[in-house]
């Protein structure tokens, strides 16, 4: 097991865990998702655990789709920004972990409230232009579900940052078919998204998200696309609850926790790497 691989083993049972000790939260996508985020914060993004929450020197990373904050969590733990054992307050009564991530207890890696779905492209847009403004060479990414784009607030930004050269975006769309009230093309079915963000003016690149060689691979190349005139956007392909077999793609696990006997199932096939908290 490489030492990407180890890391994403380790969050994707912190966020089990996480989610069993309060019998509530969002496994399937954050699960799915965990790839992704490892790759981000451990090999391709510029980034300070001392945290700054004006980035001035560093990309910025945006969570759209804030109800994975499991999996942000635990990230932005084992990136060293606050220490591990907080995980275990997820949830709970006047906890920096809330359910979807917030501002106001000034939780260290937050810089938005997100949560209400179709906000997040429109932040990172204002923060990629303030980082232009400002003549910062820095990135700015995000991540947004599937399920997300029926939000018509996403498509006014892109149209937005296709139109100004937002050309110090990358975002990724998290494609795996799922939202919570069932499969995506049967909820709003939206065809092919990527040809969608073709014709909206967009650098497009995909990849299979689950796959930690070429999330990282993927992510480079969408970095040396940057500077070009154009926003990028990844789809990103992944199987919501990869890593748990009886988790894995179907959107009965976007929000509901397991029980001890789950819980025991799902530890038992994802390996202890870096300890638990």
């Amino acid at each position: 097991m490489n030492e990407l691989a180890a890391v994403a083993s380790q969050i994707r049972r912190d966020i089990v865990r996480m989610v069993h000790g309060v019998s509530s939260g969002h496994p399937g996508g954050s699960l799915g998702c965990t790839d992704f985020l490892t790759a981000l914060y451990f090999k391709v993004m510029k980034h300070n655990p001392v945290f700054d929450m004006n980035a001035t020197d560093e990309d910025v990373f945006v969570l759209s789709n804030g109800h994975i904050s499991p999996l942000f969590y635990s990230t932005l733990a084992r990136s060293g920004y606050f220490d591990i054992k907080e995980l275990a307050s997820f949830r709970k009564l006047n906890t920096r972990l809330q359910g979807h991530p917030a501002t106001h207890e000034h939780l260290p890696g937050v810089r938005i409230a997100s949560g209400s779905l179709g906000q997040g492209m429109s932040v990172a847009i204002g923060a990629a232009l303030t980082k232009k403004l400002n003549g910062k060479k820095n990135l700015v990414f995000s991540l947004h579900g599937d399920g997300e784009l029926d939000e018509g607030q996403i498509w006014e930004a892109v149209m937005f940052a296709a139109h100004h050269k937002v050309d110090n975006l990358i975002s990724t769309i998290d494609w795996n078919g799922q939202q919570i009230d069932g499969p995506t093309n049967k909820v709003m079915n939206l065809g092919n998204i990527r040809e969608k963000f073709d014709v909206f003016g967009w650098t497009t690149l995909e990849m299979n998200g689950n796959d930690m060689d070429e999330v990282v691979a993927t992510l480079e190349k969408a970095k040396s696309l940057t500077g070009q005139g154009k926003p990028v956007a990844i789809m990103m392909h992944t199987a919501m609850g990869k890593g748990v077999d009886f988790m894995e793609g179907t959107h009965e696990w976007h929000g509901i926790a397991p029980n001890d006997e789950q819980l025991a199932k799902a530890l038992a096939q994802l390996p202890e790497t870096l300890g638990d908290y």
